[in-house]
């Protein structure tokens, strides 16, 4: 084996990008709840940018290494240390066999994306490595780390080339109040006007029931058109739904496929960077944007994948030439 759970941690899961394809069939996307920080954390280490890390949620684990390889943490700081000090974050590390990595306390965000060079060797199910729980489908047995745990690498790097420059400056950072932009609808016609302008001028406060299902909030109730029942259709990540008592639940990775309460509108996807960051007691103010401006983002965050891989793969080229 490669790694030896110790101690697993409140929810830590193998996730990767999600299981697409298979919604009509009942069968949820799963996947990471940041996936710009699982992202970074594997193109950091050259692999694939959607190879599966462990998800690690507000405690972390206790992990230790029974094989050489490198490492990359990024998304929220949960004070990792390994053999008892700090590992940076948005860098690649090296890990010996017999070294322990644990997790001091959360400091800031909700989640932690930890990536291994070369993946981890757990079985894709439906073309995905992702953990979704509920169901036990994928990941480690379909379920949460637990103490005693085994898990291998699947391709592990002892040797990693120009390894201390593979790094970036710190992606997440904590804000006191989180902008989440989104596009309306497709149901943001059964509320009222008054129930739109509440939706996009009040603070939400997310509840302390949230999880990888919904993010729920609290704060102002908006107001439905009449009554909050629709025939069920299917649901996208980041889709706010409003039931009857008024309150927004922004649907999350291990979201069911389809629900019967309108959706007044939907997160765009370059803001699950904070979506998947936020954790009971943050602050969260929506703001509508058109669809274009939703694209060009989407756009953006594609071309700064691809340059940040170029640019960690500089020395290589030069290398080579």
């Amino acid at each position: 084996m490669s790694i030896r759970v110790l101690q697993p941690g409140i929810q830590t899961t193998v996730q990767d990008l999600g299981r697409f394809g298979y919604q009509q069939y009942g069968v949820p996307v799963a996947g990471a709840m940041d996936p710009r920080s699982l992202k970074l954390a594997n193109i950091i280490l050259d692999n694939e940018p959607g190879e599966a890390t462990l998800e690690i949620t507000v405690t972390g684990p206790q992990l230790e290494f029974t094989e050489a390889n490198y490492i990359a943490l990024t998304g929220g700081d949960l004070g990792a240390v390994l053999d008892g000090r700090p590992v940076p974050r948005y860098e690649a590390v090296k890990v010996e066999a017999g070294q322990v990595l644990r997790f001091l306390g959360l400091r800031s965000g909700c989640r932690a994306y930890l990536a291994f060079a070369g993946g981890l060797d757990v079985p894709a199910v439906m073309g995905s490595r992702s953990t979704y729980m509920k169901a036990k489908i994928g990941g480690y047995e379909g379920r949460r780390l637990e103490a005693g745990d085994e898990l291998r690498f699947r391709a592990p790097r002892p040797e990693l080339a120009f390894a201390e420059r593979r790094k970036l400056g710190i992606d997440f950072v904590p804000q006191k109040e989180y902008s989440l932009r989104v596009v309306w609808g497709p149901q943001d016609d059964h509320f009222t006007e008054a129930g739109r302008r509440t939706f996009c001028s009040e603070v939400y406060t997310v509840s302390a029931e949230s999880d990888r299902m919904g993010c729920r909030l609290e704060g102002a109730v908006i107001e439905h058109q009449s009554g909050a029942d629709i025939i069920s259709d299917g649901i996208a990540m980041g889709a706010v739904q409003v039931p009857a008592a008024g309150l927004p639940i922004i649907m999350a990775a291990d979201r069911q496929t389809t629900g019967g309460y309108p959706k007044i509108a939907a997160v765009i996807s370059a803001d699950f960077r904070y979506l998947g960051q936020l954790k009971g007691g943050d602050k969260v103010r929506f703001v509508p944007v058109t669809v274009e401006q939703a694209q060009n983002s989407r756009k953006l965050d594609e071309q700064y994948y691809r340059m940040i891989r170029a640019f960690l793969d500089r020395d290589r080229a030069m290398e080579y030439n």
